[in-house]
This record gives structure tokens, C-alpha cells and sequence, in this order.
């Protein structure tokens, strides 16, 4: 049995008659979000490809099926739903971009001794949480 056929047999939880056009909302915008997130060298694009399925798991079974068998993006979706893990790839470039980001941040904002230090030790917590999730095969 695919995934496709597996999703489309099961209900949707959390599926009421109010909240399922939101979840569906959300998804096709994270998923909007992702697709631009591919084509710019700054913004993310796994996280919202994450968070768009988790949005068509409780909308659309047959939308998530279609992210999950994605040819591109389903296989980090599918390392990432079942062992939490990232490619070794996806680590470097997120940490890579954490850091231009924040060498931007400095260059253009000029930001004082406080500011510079709160949003370095961010988004050092956030490098070690990509770097200490298992790496994906």
C-alpha cells in the first residue's frame, strides 16, 4: 500500500467543519512560502514544507500524500517525520545561512553591544539544535 493509499483510507483528525478550511489555508501558505523559500538564498524552505504537511495532515490527506511523495522534497519531509532527522546538506546550508543572516544583521542594523550579543546567542541555540538532530542517509 502507498502512502497516498494509506492517507486517503484514514479520517482526518482534528477535521471539523470550521477548522479544516484553516488548516488548509495554512498549508497551501507554507507551502507558497516553501517554493519561495527555494528560490531565495535567505529564506527557509524546509520548515515550511514540514509545517505545510503537518497543516494538510489535519486537511487534506491527499495534499500531504502529494508533499510526502514529493520527488524533491518528500524524502527530508519523510527523515524528518519519522527519526527527526536533517541531511548533512540541510545542516549546512541552514547554519551557513544563520550566519550570513546575522552577518547582514550586523553589517546593516549596526546593532548595539546587547542587541548583537541576544540575537548572536539565538541563533547560535538554534545552529545547535539543526547540528544535534540525527543526519538523515
Amino acid at each position: 500500500m502507498t502512502m497516498v493509499q494509506e492517507r486517503e483510507s484514514t479520517t482526518v483528525p482534528g477535521g471539523s467543519r470550521l477548522s479544516r478550511p484553516l488548516w488548509l489555508g495554512l498549508g497551501f501558505v507554507f507551502v507558497a512560502l516553501g517554493f519561495i523559500g527555494a528560490l531565495l538564498p535567505l529564506l527557509p524552505t524546509t520548515i515550511f514544507l514540514i509545517l505545510a504537511a503537518g497543516c494538510f495532515a489535519r486537511s487534506s490527506p491527499r495534499l500531504e500524500a502529494w508533499l510526502i511523495d514529493h520527488p524533491r522534497f518528500g524524502p527530508t519531509l519523510v527523515a524528518w517525520r519519522e527519526q527527526g532527522a536533517i541531511p548533512r546538506k540541510g545542516k549546512a546550508l541552514a547554519c551557513a545561512g544563520m550566519a550570513l543572516g546575522y552577518g547582514l544583521f550586523a553589517w546593516g542594523a549596526r546593532p548595539g553591544p546587547w542587541l548583537a550579543v541576544g540575537v548572536a546567542a539565538a541563533m547560535l541555540g538554534c545552529a545547535w539544535y539543526v547540528l544535534s538532530r540525527p543526519t538523515a542517509v
